[in-house]
């Protein structure tokens, strides 16, 4: 059948398939660097519907899934893009969170909104062409990655082994009333302080780290960073110290359980969300200029910058540059035409997505490697309990497979 009958493939998305996908997802935990078993999961369910599927291991024993729909090689390629890595479960469970549930529309259940809703609206999407018996030109890219919450070393290292499209669409949760081009920059990095440990008795002969890295905290609130205004992203740039800890010197490591010492280093986690125009080089470089002058006020505050972040953090060791695709690319056009067959009207939003665009994207990597793509998924609620609306998951999934019938049918 011709790329022409788009109602054929519709026929195909069944809510039952697509909500028994995202369950089975949800029933496998996958934390970061924990994303093993879903990928397996994935690869069995890719392989037995007939899509050529190739298991990559990005690290030892982490193994992310990669599947294609051939076409004959005549056309364009799409690829679909979503992570398998699930946030941290907060506060507020009623209910057993690898146990996905239909309540009022909505599905709920551990990393349902980040983002395996997106990947089943995916795969679905891909099996509905396929068993409406489209004659794919060009192939349908299916890249199930592990670490996008680590600034998406997944995505970079299928990059590295050659995988390709001609367009791409991550199915992060940015709802599907919008097809966001605009995207902050994302770095990661560590700042270490260094004191003189001396017990307790004696503690006036040592340096406490943890009293200077307050001064650099301070310091950090008030940087100036250099850049040019980005009107689209008018909350950026944006420095947030996340995280801290202190003590007693174990190398680089430390050792909480001897609070009768002075401690002799500590170390903070600080995310920065930066504008088209910044580079980490340059983010960094204002981070050192705002902590340098501590040192000629005090020359006992020693510190060090950690980028990029040794892997033992497990943090992002890789940053994620701005995006900022031209709204007139042709994968945003195609989403754009099929986002109005599905709902009947021009779809409100296509740009920046607020807050949501301050967040972090795979997409990024793949701009940077000649892909465009955008982020085009379902949206739902993070707390108290992630869900998604089933009806983002079904519109999602019904552009996406009749944006795939555009592009490779």
């Amino acid at each position: 059948m011709s790329k022409k009958d788009p109602e054929i493939i519709l026929e195909k998305i069944k809510k039952e398939k697509v909500v028994s996908l995202a369950s089975e997802m949800v029933k496998i935990p996958s934390f970061t660097t924990q994303e093993t078993e879903c990928a397996l999961f994935v690869a069995e369910y890719l392989k037995k519907s007939g899509f050529k599927v190739e298991l990559q291991e990005v690290d030892p024993g982490r193994l992310q899934t990669i599947a294609w729909l051939k076409g004959k090689g005549e056309g364009r390629s799409i690829m679909f893009n979503g992570h398998l890595d699930i946030d941290p479960l907060g506060a507020g469970w009623k209910r057993d969170p690898w146990k996905l549930v239909e309540e009022d529309g909505r599905l709920i259940g551990a990393g349902i909104w980040n983002m395996k809703a997106g990947v089943a609206s995916m795969i679905a999407a891909a099996k509905a062409l396929q068993e409406a018996g489209v004659e794919l030109r060009g192939d349908i890219v299916i890249a199930c990655v592990v670490g996008e919450l680590q600034a998406g070393v997944g995505t970079t290292y299928m990059i590295k082994k050659g995988v390709k499209a001609d367009m791409a669409v991550i199915t992060e949760p940015f709802g599907v009333d919008n097809i966001t081009t605009i995207h902050a920059g994302v770095i990661n990095l560590v700042i270490y302080t260094y004191g003189i440990q001396r017990h307790i008795s004696e503690m006036e002969k040592g340096v406490n780290a943890i009293e200077k890295m307050t001064k650099v905290i301070d310091a950090l609130k008030k940087i100036r960073f250099s850049y040019k205004p980005f009107p689209e992203l008018p909350g950026l740039p944006r420095l947030l110290v996340g995280s801290i800890v202190g003590g007693r010197a174990a190398g680089e490591e430390i050792e909480l359980r001897a609070p009768n010492n002075v401690p002799e280093i500590c170390k903070i986690y600080v995310d920065v969300r930066f504008v088209p125009g910044q580079t980490p080089e340059s983010v960094i470089n204002d981070i050192d200029n705002a902590i340098r002058p501590l040192t000629e006020e005090d020359p006992s505050l020693k510190y060090k910058i950690e980028y990029p972040a040794h892997p033992r953090h497990k943090i992002a060791r890789i940053a994620m540059m701005p995006l900022n695709v031209p709204k007139d690319e042709y994968i945003v056009r195609a989403l754009a035409k099929n986002y109005r067959l599905i709902k009947g009207r021009t779809i409100p939003n296509i740009g920046a997505t607020l807050p949501l665009s301050y967040g972090g994207t795979d997409a990024t990597h793949l701009v940077q490697a000649g892909i465009p793509a955008v982020n085009y998924g379902p949206q739902g609620e993070f707390v108290p309990e992630q869900s998604v609306p089933v009806d983002e998951i079904m519109t999602c999934t019904k552009v996406l497979a009749l944006t795939a019938n555009d592009v490779c049918g």
